[in-house]
């Protein structure tokens, strides 16, 4: 993600752009019909993408020259890939396993979600005497468990 952000006019002024579907300060949205018109027209290098961006009326110096250029860069390898655009921000978040689990690993993953909430439910509990006034702070805690 880029380190640039937009400004509240910026994000104004770009709202309203019909080729935008969402703008927040950190990052824009566009639409497939955007996407598509751009690589179709910078096909075989006959135009710049910030070229295309300026005439559908984004202002490129807002947007960011690197912004614009990684955007026709990732649309381009999408549709040699796999002939479409699809926005992968949900379905390629996090890290996923392509394989399935043994029941040694299951085992591993549930025991380290089980210890978490323990912390956790511990943590609620610490905080909750701390706010009804038993406690004087988190130290002290450990010497109720005995």
């Amino acid at each position: 993600m880029s380190k640039l952000l937009f400004t509240d006019a910026q994000v104004k002024k770009l709202s309203k752009n019909k080729w935008i579907k969402n703008i927040t300060n950190k990052g824009i949205t566009y639409t497939d019909e955007f996407k598509y018109k751009l690589v179709k027209e910078c096909e075989n290098y006959k135009r710049f993408p910030q070229d295309i961006f300026r005439e559908c009326g984004i202002d490129p110096e807002i947007v960011g020259i690197i912004r614009i250029q990684n955007c026709a860069y990732r649309w381009r390898k999408q549709i040699e890939n796999t002939g479409e655009i699809s926005d992968t921000r949900t379905t390629k978040s996090g890290n996923t396993v392509k394989r399935e689990l043994s029941d040694k690993e299951k085992l591993e993953r549930a025991e380290a979600k089980i210890k978490l909430l323990e912390a956790e439910n511990e943590l609620l509990k610490k905080n909750e005497l701390i706010e009804m006034g038993i406690l004087t702070d988190i130290k002290s805690i450990s010497n109720l468990k005995q």
